[in-house]
């Protein structure tokens, strides 16, 4: 089962009281928290607080390393067999909407081309993401709409399998059927202006609870290199601050905007997925509506 929603949503927290209840195992399904050291700006719940739940690709990577979503697929369904075959229950979490698809639906990516990538990753360097995403818009204006214009990376993967297929980078996404039917997702439902205020309130707690150091340390570690960890919301924000080109105070606006940006782009995505079950985070039966809809579908 898969607990999705946006940023600040309650998803951490129910998928514990998930997995205590069904005897269950944590699989992240966040894509900046495999990365050790992004901790702070990840809310990446410390090791005391996971209530003695086992928690899967955490910390398994530098911020060097680049990780794609058919990697990330791999390594996901890997630990889901795994913890099957302790005959446990997997509990996916996280609000990386494709990460999440990838490894629940049948998915198969497309090929890639070196020589293709380099010269787009040439053309991002010198014209900067903003070019090649209107480049993208005119080819597939769908998947424009679902890349952040400043996802460069992205972008470039998207106008990449545009050129090898000669298809839109959409038709290669998720269908959606479940490559296990007795998969259910539980989306967690909160009012826009509730979640808003907590993303603010999350960001204020970050740079309190020393976000600037842990940025300076992993920029010490190569983050600015990392294609995947250097793109990270917040992150990139503060070593602008770092770098003397904005202020603190500009640096910490700047990262919620981008949060609630970001949280509007989840919330739109799994939306879209019919197949989601929604449940208000402030219902007091949160937990046990929950395990009857993982009941209905294991019993359908």
């Amino acid at each position: 089962m898969a607990v999705v929603g946006a940023t600040a949503s309650g998803k951490t927290g129910l998928s514990l009281d998930l997995a205590e209840r069904l005897g269950g195992e944590i699989v992240n399904t966040d894509a900046m928290q495999v990365y050790r050291g992004m901790d702070i700006g990840t809310a990446k719940l410390p090791v005391a607080e996971r209530r003695g739940i086992p928690h899967h690709l955490l910390d398994t990577l530098t911020v060097r390393d680049p990780a794609t979503v058919a990697e990330f697929q791999a390594w996901a369904r890997a630990e889901i067999a795994e913890i099957r075959g302790r005959g446990r229950t997997p509990v996916l979490v996280g609000g990386s909407a494709l990460y999440t698809r990838a490894i629940l639906d049948r998915f198969e990516f497309p090929g890639t081309d070196d020589a293709v990538r380099q010269h787009l990753e040439d053309e991002l360097a010198r014209v900067g993401p903003a070019v090649l995403h209107e480049r993208l818009r005119a080819v597939d204006p769908e998947a424009a709409d679902r890349i952040l214009v400043e996802n460069g990376r992205r972008i470039v993967r998207a106008l990449e399998v545009v050129e090898i297929t000669g298809r839109p980078f959409t038709a290669s996404l998720p269908t959606m059927e479940y490559a296990d039917p007795a998969t259910v997702q539980i989306g967690v439902d909160i009012d826009r202006p509730t979640l808003d205020e907590r993303i603010a309130r999350r960001v204020d707690a970050m740079f309190e609870a020393g976000f600037v150091d842990e940025v300076a340390r992993l920029l010490d570690e190569g983050l600015a290199e990392g294609r995947t960890a250097g793109r990270a919301i917040g992150y990139r924000e503060v070593a602008a601050y770092l770098a003397g080109e904005i202020t603190l105070d500009e640096a910490r606006e700047r990262t919620v905007n981008a949060t609630r940006r970001f949280s509007r782009r989840q919330d739109s995505w799994f939306r879209k997925d019919p197949r989601v079950v929604w449940i208000r985070y402030d219902d007091p039966d949160l937990v046990e509506k929950t395990l009857s809809a993982v009941r209905a579908t294991l019993t359908s």
